[in-house]
């Protein structure tokens, strides 16, 4: 199987329409149409089914899309790293989600800037579940992941902090004064739903709260008055005025996390890992 069949498959089974595929893949219909039907032979599987008004994956075409999708983000990540080892000027990119383990990070960097051999850090801020994705492909070498919330499967971990969660309240909230409060009554708030994030798959669970991709967005809604969430304690550090952070005792303790690769070889990479162990 050629990485270039490869990539004309995935396109084709994610969008499930030849013309579509053929424009994104930036070539004709018929080749395309050709190259599939071939691939097809050469595996001796049925991959789509297709109708006159229709094209849908068989299930066979679903596990290749899966496997066909990690390898090709496999390949990518190979040339950027290679690219990257041999650059002269190094650099270090590292996934954070917007907004969260602001204190953290900055420590890390700090205390990174300082080592012997330490290179510049580009920030990639992102939204829920991307960072995985993002070390997978290669577009980031390093990432803070939050447990449970994240998922580290296939990459290396260090643990950094475990902490509490906090109820975010709108400020002239009823419950904004208290000094602590249970899972029970931060989730039972007929007036304040709670905030709906998506899952890895990019869908969202059902529920009546609103659907949220990242903290600015969330924090705008509950200073609304139109939802709330259960987040790790330090997120309501520097919060806005408008919003209040309550100590929820019964919520699961949140463990943050400096994720990589397992086949990473960059050194700077492994400094810091090492600097963000220190902290």
């Amino acid at each position: 199987m050629e990485i270039r069949e490869l990539r004309y498959f995935v396109a084709l089974a994610e969008e499930l329409h030849f013309g579509r595929a053929a424009q994104r893949l930036e070539m004709a219909q018929p080749p395309l149409s050709r190259a599939i039907a071939r691939l097809e032979r050469q595996l001796g599987v049925c991959l789509l089914e297709r109708t006159s008004r229709k094209v849908t994956l068989t299930e066979a075409g679903a596990v290749l899309l899966s496997e066909g999708r990690a390898i090709l983000s496999a390949v990518a990540a190979a040339e950027r790293r290679t690219r990257q080892t041999a650059s002269r000027r190094p650099r270090l990119v590292l996934a954070v989600k917007s907004g969260t383990a602001d204190t953290l990070l900055a420590k890390l960097l700090d205390l990174y800037r300082v080592e012997p051999g330490a290179v510049p850090v580009d920030l990639l801020l992102c939204e829920a579940h991307q960072q995985q994705k993002l070390l997978q492909n290669g577009q980031a070498d390093v990432a803070l992941l939050h447990l449970p919330f994240d998922s580290t499967v296939g990459l290396d971990t260090e643990i950094l902090r475990t902490e509490g969660q906090a109820a975010i309240l709108p400020a002239s909230h009823p419950l904004a004064g208290r000094s602590q409060i249970r899972m029970a009554e931060v989730t039972t708030l007929p007036e304040l739903p709670m905030a709906r994030w998506p899952g890895p798959g990019g869908s969202y669970p059902e529920g009546p709260g609103a659907e949220v991709r990242n903290l600015t967005q969330l924090f705008q809604l509950i200073a609304l008055s139109r939802t709330t969430a259960i987040l790790p304690e330090s997120v309501g550090t520097d919060l806005r005025r408008d919003l209040t952070a309550v100590p929820v005792l019964d919520a699961p303790p949140v463990t943050t996390v400096i994720a990589w690769p397992p086949q990473s070889r960059l050194r700077a990479a492994a400094d810091l890992v090492r600097t963000a162990t220190r902290l």
